[in-house]
């Protein structure tokens, strides 16, 4: 073996050299250093090899703020930050700031040294010591991790705060739940008799890694992260990587790993860590670990990306992004140190979700009447809805639930997801909360991205979890037999949460600033994601809604929308949530509107867009006394997506006496603006666009105008008639995405003014009134010869035509060149996807204000689930596309 590690080192120096001229790295930035070794390396010098950019810098005329220390994991090398050392020295040349990459190649890895020793966790991270001491290295100091070289890195962090400004991390973990195997492809790797013939005799190991990539590395790209790997020797140190995987107590480097999961608890500097999801190693499980111990992290999850997320998603362009933000001079920026901070005092006028369910404890009168079908509903009183909130949230926390604490809820709207809701709150545990319209697919990465510790679930949603592998102690909705409970994984179930005999223990009340909800997007306008409210946010959600719809102790509120659903408790007035799939809001009848109406006297209704066409579809079908329980109903809001007059006027006729609203907002702040029927401007307005009324409770509105190539780029403006993307600012606007950090910086690009703002992604324009019209998403703006065209107003001039039913206007062809066409549903209905005959193809192109090159017909438009009214804009233009450059007409 001795000969086989010499024959190993032979032609290291000039191998270092030809190492880095490969695809996308110079050769100049190759470098290689004696080191003086250490611990069991003591006495030895070791040979490594690392790329450096302080040359290049040197020669550009730039001095470095500080240095990034980048470390690989296995089996890669440090050919894995060839993107951020070219773009890094890119930027400075360009006058950006300037940072000093140093990549290094681990001792047995890449083109350093082979040797003999049998490197622990606690040897590496003494290695990586004598490299810096050896290079002179000093502060200030970024480290940057990947797999095995997260967790040196971080131990060379916690052990140099002297040198150490800031984090930055990509998969890995430094801690493994007890009890927990670990990942099945590392199980397999290191089982006995495969270790050495998959990692060191052949290539598997390698070849399975870099096969993780999506989409897969170019043929040059793989072959250069194989090339120092060429033979059994020179992956010897593959192999030792796998067996030194501390995955039970009795390994000799877990000691080593437990103290360093304690030390990184510990560190206060600007930390970032960038997350591949699709990972089958480092999955989300040791990000949310990573999370809790560095909660000040700034967090990003790329969709779709894997194990190697450098290779998958626009990571070092990020890195450099999060440098200019956090660390723009080699120190942390004002704001960066005040998230390090202690959290602020609480407001002492803040008044908690619950407060008006403790307020009426010990009322007999109905809180929650839920409809359960064939004309019987289950009335659930103040007095029993307070009992069963404060004895859940003491179970919860009895089983070990705890501030912070995530908890996904599958449960089916109504008094029990109302007081499990109420329960986690009271607690400071945070509901997590997803649309089933999301499908299982959707629902499944929403679940993920989260990760909650505790999930509470009907049978179905149990089912779903088990077989997917969802995350967190499952909690049944109800209590189990045996058998069913331990085929789902439960552990407890609520009626095992109430049965304490016990006096309730409560935990102190969760404060203003706390998190208390994540609230999952419907997943219309791209993936789902995670909007995050705090306390405060949701009690100020509760007031606007309050005041602004005059609702008292005596309202009755029918809530056919799942995001106002649980709302009644918090505003102290009874509430129902009518016989519905209320993850599909269309499935909503009128008569199930008067038997809900009718059971809890109620005379405010919630409804979605998808829900009122229903309901005035279905309004034949009220009896008399139907419809006397719906003269009652004063006011109607549709909430949600914006909807027409003709819409609207429709409703009143089925909810006589009431004040139709519309209520324009979304998952990120749910109150926006309000208009009613009664003052909707007529159909002979100069304005295109759906109007969507004044801001209320306190909303600021904005337009960013859009440039000729339809980004929003303009500078904030409350200037009438300017087409723009719609900029908001509230007391009750979300406080950011979840783990998306990329995405909450893109929600505030750009915009100076104080205060917490929103890009909505929407775009539209003010009038001389200061109403709001909405014209369509920002994706979806044409950009055509003439500018920007935004879609919404030529759809509402093409539905003017009498035979179509509904339009969507998309753009084909090149940026800046793109041509308009029109795809419609008809009345009567087509039955399948054809162009338009030349009869409507004429009245259609003749009511649009745009030239359309074609006009399709098709059954139906696809739309979201939640809303049935968002059209799915940019499958339609890809599909457009598709099928005028002569593909198969097939549906959309």
């Amino acid at each position: 073996m001795v000969a086989g590690t010499v024959a190993a080192n032979i032609g290291l120096r000039t191998m270092g050299v030809r190492a880095a001229g490969l695809p996308g790295l110079p050769a100049r930035y190759s470098h290689r250093i004696d080191v003086p070794g250490r611990l069991a390396d003591e006495g030895t010098t070791r040979n490594w090899h690392y790329l450096d950019t302080a040359e290049a810098l040197a020669e550009a005329g730039v001095e470095p703020v500080g240095t990034i220390l980048a470390v690989h994991g296995n089996p890669t090398w440090s050919y894995l930050w060839r993107s951020l050392v070219t773009q890094s020295v890119e930027q400075a040349r360009e006058g950006g700031t300037a940072w000093r990459v140093v990549a290094v190649d681990q001792i047995e890895m890449g083109w350093s040294e082979r040797t003999e020793l049998t490197r622990t966790l606690e040897q590496r991270i003494a290695d990586l010591a004598a490299f810096t001491e050896a290079l002179g290295l000093t502060g200030p100091v970024v480290t940057l991790g990947h797999d095995w070289g997260g967790v040196i890195s971080l131990g060379w962090a916690t052990e140099h705060p002297d040198l150490l400004i800031g984090s930055m991390l990509l998969n890995t973990a430094v801690h493994h739940p007890d009890g927990t195997p670990i990942p099945a492809p590392l199980r397999l790797a290191g089982a006995r008799g495969m270790l050495g013939a998959g990692s060191v005799q052949t290539t598997a190991f390698l070849d399975t890694t870099l096969a993780l990539a999506a989409p897969p590395l170019a043929g040059d790209v793989r072959d250069a992260y194989r090339s120092p790997y060429s033979a059994p020797a020179r992956r010897r140190g593959i192999g030792a990587f796998v067996a030194d995987i501390p995955a039970t107590p009795e390994h000799v480097s877990f000691p080593r790993l437990e103290r360093l999961a304690a030390d990184v608890a510990e560190l206060r500097v600007p930390a970032l860590m960038l997350w591949g999801p699709r990972d089958p190693i480092f999955s989300d499980r040791y990000l949310d670990d990573l999370a809790d111990r560095l909660p000040h992290a700034q967090v990003h999850r790329f969709a779709g990306a894997g194990h190697l997320v450098i290779e998958d998603a626009p990571v070092a362009e990020s890195l450099l992004s999060w440098l200019d933000e956090h660390l723009p001079q080699g120190q942390a920026t004002t704001a960066e140190a005040a998230v390090l901070a202690d959290a602020p005092a609480a407001d002492a006028a803040f008044e908690p979700l619950w407060r008006r369910l403790d307020e009426r404890s010990a009322d007999d009168a109905d809180a929650i009447v839920e409809q359960r079908g064939a004309g019987s509903a289950r009335r659930v009183s103040w007095r029993q809805l307070d009992d069963r909130v404060t004895r859940l949230a003491a179970g919860l926390h009895r089983i070990g639930v705890r501030r912070g604490d995530r908890v996904s809820l599958l449960v089916t709207p109504g008094a029990t997801l109302t007081a499990v809701i109420y329960a986690c709150l009271r607690i400071g545990a945070v509901v997590v909360v997803a649309d089933a319209g999301l499908g299982v697919r959707g629902l499944s990465q929403a679940v993920r991205g989260a990760w909650p510790a505790y999930v509470i679930g009907e049978t179905k949603g149990l089912a779903a979890a088990r077989a997917l592998g969802w995350p967190g102690v499952k909690i049944s909705a109800a209590r189990l037999p045996g058998a069913t409970a331990a085929a789902l994984g439960v552990s407890h179930s609520l009626k095992d949460l109430l049965d304490e005999s016990a006096a309730p223990a409560l935990p102190s009340e969760p404060g203003p600033d706390d998190l208390a909800a994540i609230l999952y997007t419907s997943g219309s306008t791209g993936p789902a994601k995670g909007v995050r409210y705090s306390h405060a946010q949701l009690s100020s959600l509760r007031d606007v809604l309050s005041a602004h719809f005059g609702i008292t102790a005596e309202s009755g509120l029918v809530t056919g929308f799942a995001p106002f659903a649980l709302l009644g408790p918090a505003l102290g007035a009874r509430s129902s949530t009518p016989e519905m799939d209320i993850s599909a809001p269309r499935t909503l009848t009128a008569r199930a509107v008067a038997a809900a109406v009718a059971e809890a006297d109620a005379d405010i209704v919630f409804l979605s867009p998808a829900a009122i066409l229903n309901v005035v579809a279905t309004a034949g079908e009220l009896d008399d006394a139907d419809r006397r329980a719906l003269q009652g109903v004063r006011t109607v809001l549709s909430t949600g997506a914006p909807v027409s007059r003709q819409l609207l006027t429709a409703l009143v006729g089925v909810l006589p006496n009431a004040s139709a609203h519309a209520v324009y907002g979304m998952t990120e702040c749910l109150l926006v603006s309000d208009i009613t029927l009664d003052t909707l401007p007529g159909d002979d307005s100069e304005h295109t666009g759906v109007c969507v009324g004044t801001p209320i409770g306190g909303v600021d509105v904005r337009i960013s105008p859009l440039d000729a190539a339809g980004r929003a780029t303009g500078e904030l403006t409350q200037d009438a008639d300017r087409l723009g993307e719609v900029i908001i600012s509230a007391a009750h606007l979300k406080s950011q995405y979840d783990r998306l950090w990329l995405t909450d910086r893109a929600a505030v690009r750009d915009v100076a003014e104080d205060g917490r703002w929103h890009r909505t992604g929407d775009v539209g324009h003010l009038d001389a009134d200061g109403r709001l019209w909405i014209e369509g998403r920002l994706p979806h703006v044409i950009t055509t010869q003439d500018g920007p065209v935004a879609p919404v107003g030529p759809e509402q001039a093409i539905e003017t035509v009498p035979l179509v039913r509904r339009a969507a206007v998309v753009g084909v062809g090149p940026d800046g060149l793109r041509q308009c066409v029109a795809i419609v549903e008809t009345t009567p209905g087509s039955k399948r996807v054809r162009l338009a005959d030349a009869a409507l193809a004429a009245e259609v192109r003749a009511a649009s204000p745009q030239p359309l090159v074609a006009v399709f017909v098709v059954p139906e438009l696809p739309t979201d689930i939640r809303h049935n009214s968002k059209i799915d804009r940019t499958r339609l233009s890809e599909w457009a596309d598709r099928v005028l450059a002569g593909e198969r007409l097939s549906a959309p």
